[in-house]
């Protein structure tokens, strides 16, 4: 009889272990596929619980199920207190789900359970930037002389110094985390800038068309690239990253202008009308487009109507321009100047200095404007005397 019930007792124990196993393997493999909702329910029929709580939160992590992911760590880690791997993904929701300071206190208690793992270093350091800890630094460099190829904690160390301007610093960290991964785009794009910000032009577009090459063919790529043709006096090309740019941001009234801008320098350069007449249609255009004060938009669309000799055009520009910003001596000289190349009467061109000397009298260009309008009533008097 005692056999039996022993024998009764070990299948029990038996199909007890399967049933877990099944469970188990069950929950795994609908996890696996991505049925996530049904990976949880055969975790829940898992009996002992702490094996799976872990299981459980990532799955509602997985739906974006955060409140619920969230206890099912606080669970797992109470369960698994000697668990660091639990406490590092209890603490990583933390961070995402903004909760800062819960976040910082997990992540300092495995930095002191293990001092030596670099992630733990970095993900506090993400943590601590977060709370503007002025301590952040150092826990990067921390992860960083932990292990010298941990690209996020040197792309992060580099991004520091670009914003002070520490060019130096950025280039070496920089060197170092291409050694180990050639490609990394976040580091070529610091490197790209880092020259930029150095007005070193040329370097600069070598770093932005390598992240071309690797399909890195984003808006602030195709922008800088843009810029900095028109800086090195390259406007074809200045043109094709600015076209790609508005291709990606049609709407972009600061894109078409820029772009503009490109066919204009290209414009006075070979002096080709087709690039003049696209310096037109998409300044204007951007013109239309633009909420805020246009003077200086409509200063250089009348200075592209003025190369192409279209006076009164220019003159109706800069009009509209000084409506804008009446204050702005600089386009109320333009103005005078445009007015006394094209206008024929010599009473009209005096007048068009007199209002402007009248209006600005501390003017930087004060001293000319009263050369020339004393030129201009000797021309007046000459005309008289013949």
């Amino acid at each position: 009889m005692i056999k039996y019930i022993i024998l009764f007792i070990l299948l029990i124990t038996l199909y007890k272990a399967e049933a877990q196993s099944s469970a188990l393997e069950l929950g795994n493999d609908l996890y696996a596929k991505g049925y996530y909702s049904k990976s949880i329910e055969a975790y829940q029929d898992h009996t002992n619980k702490a094996d799976v709580y872990d299981k459980i939160a990532k799955a509602y992590i997985a739906l974006g199920n955060y409140d619920k992911a969230l206890l099912n760590y606080e669970y797992s880690v109470k369960a698994n207190p000697d668990n660091t791997l639990f406490k590092f993904e209890y603490a990583k929701l933390l961070n995402k789900i903004k909760q800062y300071k819960a976040a910082s206190d997990v992540f300092y208690t495995l930095v002191v359970t293990d001092s030596l793992n670099p992630n733990y270093h970095y993900e506090l350091g993400l943590v601590l930037e977060k709370l503007k800890d002025s301590t952040t630094q150092d826990r990067f460099l921390k992860a960083f002389r932990l292990d010298s190829t941990h690209q996020k904690a040197i792309f992060r160390i580099a991004k520091h110094h670009l914003i002070k301007r520490h060019h130096k610093t950025v280039d070496d960290f920089i060197d170092i985390g291409l050694k180990s991964y050639a490609n990394n785009k976040e580091l070529i794009s610091l490197k790209a800038q880092n020259f930029y910000w150095k007005e070193d032009y040329h370097k600069s577009i070598k770093w932005f068309e390598k992240l071309v090459e690797l399909d890195e063919r984003t808006l602030f790529v195709y922008e800088k690239l843009r810029e900095i043709y028109i800086k090195v006096y390259n406007f074809e090309k200045a043109i094709e990253y600015g076209v790609l740019a508005l291709n990606l941001d049609p709407k972009s009234p600061e894109n078409m202008f820029a772009l503009g801008q490109a066919y204009e320098q290209q414009a006075l350069l070979y002096n080709n009308e087709d690039d003049y007449k696209n310096a037109e249609k998409y300044m204007k255009a951007a013109i239309e487009i633009l909420d805020r004060p246009l003077d200086g938009e409509y200063l250089k669309l009348a200075g592209v109507y003025s190369s192409q000799k279209k006076y009164k055009e220019a003159i109706e520009v800069l009009q509209i321009a000084i409506k804008e910003n009446p204050r702005n001596a600089f386009t109320y000289f333009r103005l005078v100047l445009l007015k006394e190349v094209y206008y024929e009467d010599v009473d009209a061109k005096i007048k068009a200095y007199e209002e402007f000397i009248k209006k600005f009298p501390k003017s930087r260009y004060l001293t000319f404007a009263q050369s020339k309008l004393s030129k201009l009533k000797e021309e007046k008097f000459l005309k008289i005397e013949d």
